[in-house]
């Protein structure tokens, strides 16, 4: 099967919250508090896991910081596709949305840090 995705995913555990979903035609789903899992990420956008239904089409934001950098990642997610497993708990695919290249060293020197 030919790889369609523009840059490799790195594994990642990382746990963050998500209080409100939103579209850019300032619809809002607000009071959330859902916990979500990320098990990979990119430079172009992150999979996870949550028993939160989350709506595709949504944007959110998020704060990350990788374990090889003291650097925030100030971005908005927005929610591509997702696929229901056992349990109630669904995993999801989302893109970053206007994220500066400035990170783009801060995702490099992750890699760099799981090959060693």
């Amino acid at each position: 099967m030919e790889e369609k995705r523009r840059y490799k995913r790195l594994p990642i555990q990382l746990t963050l919250e998500v209080s409100e979903v939103f579209k850019q035609d300032n619809d809002v789903i607000r009071d959330l508090n859902a916990e979500i899992n990320v098990f990979d990420i990119s430079k172009a956008g992150i999979g996870f896991t949550t028993s939160t239904y989350l709506p595709e089409g949504y944007y959110f934001n998020a704060t990350i910081i990788l374990e090889s950098s003291e650097q925030k990642i100030l971005t908005v997610v927005k929610i591509l596709h997702r696929t229901e497993l056992d349990n109630n708990i669904y995993r999801y695919g989302c893109e970053f949305t206007g994220l500066a290249g400035i990170f783009d060293s801060v995702f490099e020197e992750y890699e760099h840090q799981l090959e060693d």
